[in-house]
């Protein structure tokens, strides 16, 4: 293939704005074709994508909202979202032939990528590059940056975590239980549930599907163990609505949340109220939502915290790898579902 050819670029392009639960025809699948050189007058970046993440805050960017933290999807336009890029060409200093990056690209075969304000040169290959889509990507930050940063958390502490299975809430918990924590988490099938317990050293774990009160489940003892009779001391939130009402009354006095997401509420038009926010108060709690952007300056930090534990085998990582940038819609619609088990990932090319 020579350098400055066109080719042939499969696309995944987003085809309107929506309302209520997402399907797989809001997408479609379509090629054109791409330049492999950088224009002469551009700092921008081409690259071949090799994998792509799917991540539950896409949903926000499907609606006709702007002003929030992440623009709208542009309808006609390829998806994007964070993966994992080999560089062709390059017009910026940073980055040269050869290279491979993490950060946001599109959902295509190839990209130019004009912005590089979120993209991270990969220095550690002995590791799967399908981690820097989780566990050494955003995902992995995000969980390091609530946990950590936001909890404060400290040995011997009852932490629970919502949406347990899924690419932060694995990792929540195993660095938790690193650190000498009682840890449980929720989950939405027996298998997910069985992973937590089984693989990922969860103390307990539940299927909160089949619960029809949450309070009463916190309470609960089953077999030998007692989910959290004596209070919450750290909620690591993903999912909102009832799950955040029961928990905010199982909270322990001076508790912390760190509110990651709310995936409950994504497919509403109309949000689901939590009536005991008074507790906040009374429990003197500290519930803080943040953004995984503001803790990039710490990456670096995070790495050498968290390679040690991947190749010692003291953490443990579960991906859901779907093959091929024709299936993407249909992986990233399942996770709105809970169809996937573990982080959900898409191969397009290997490297």
């Amino acid at each position: 293939m020579a350098d400055g050819q066109a080719v042939i670029n499969k696309q995944v392009i987003f085809r309107d704005f929506v309302s209520g639960f997402p399907k797989e025809s809001d997408m479609y699948v379509t090629t054109s074709t791409i330049s492999l050189k950088v224009p002469e007058d551009s700092d921008a970046i081409l690259v071949k994508n090799l994998y792509l993440s799917c991540d539950p805050y896409m949903r926000s960017r499907m609606r006709n909202i702007h002003g929030s933290y992440v623009e709208p999807f542009k309808p006609g336009s390829p998806i994007t979202g964070y993966g994992v890029s080999k560089v062709l060409d390059s017009r910026h200093p940073d980055f040269k032939k050869g290279d491979l990056i993490w950060g946001i690209t599109g959902w295509e075969e190839y990209s130019l990528v004009t912005s590089s304000q979120r993209l991270f040169k990969i220095q550690h290959t002995d590791v799967p590059l399908s981690y820097y889509t989780g566990i050494l990507g955003m995902p992995g930050m995000t969980a390091y940056a609530g946990f950590y940063e936001i909890c404060s958390p400290k040995k011997g502490e009852y932490v629970f975590i919502s949406a347990a299975s899924g690419a932060v809430g694995q990792l929540v918990g195993q660095f938790a239980k690193l650190l000498g924590c009682y840890v449980v988490g929720s989950a939405g099938t027996k298998e997910k549930v069985d992973l937590l317990k089984n693989k990922f050293g969860f103390d307990e774990a539940f299927n909160y599907k089949e619960e029809q009160d949450y309070d009463a489940c916190l309470k609960r003892k089953p077999l030998k163990f007692k989910y959290f009779p004596e209070g919450i001391d750290i909620y690591f939130e993903n999912v909102g609505g009832k799950m955040l009402e029961a928990v905010l009354d199982n909270m322990r006095l001076h508790g912390r949340i760190a509110a990651c997401g709310m995936i409950s509420q994504y497919n509403l038009e109309e949000g689901e109220g939590v009536r005991n926010l008074f507790t906040i108060i009374t429990k003197r709690i500290r519930m803080e939502g943040f953004l995984v952007f503001d803790y990039y300056h710490l990456y670096p930090k995070f790495l050498d915290l968290i390679l040690p534990y991947i190749r010692e085998g003291k953490i443990r990582y579960v991906e859901d790898i779907a093959e091929g940038l024709e299936n993407a819609p249909t992986a990233l619609i399942g996770l709105y579902s809970g169809r996937n088990v573990g982080k959900q990932l898409v191969v397009v090319a290997k490297e």
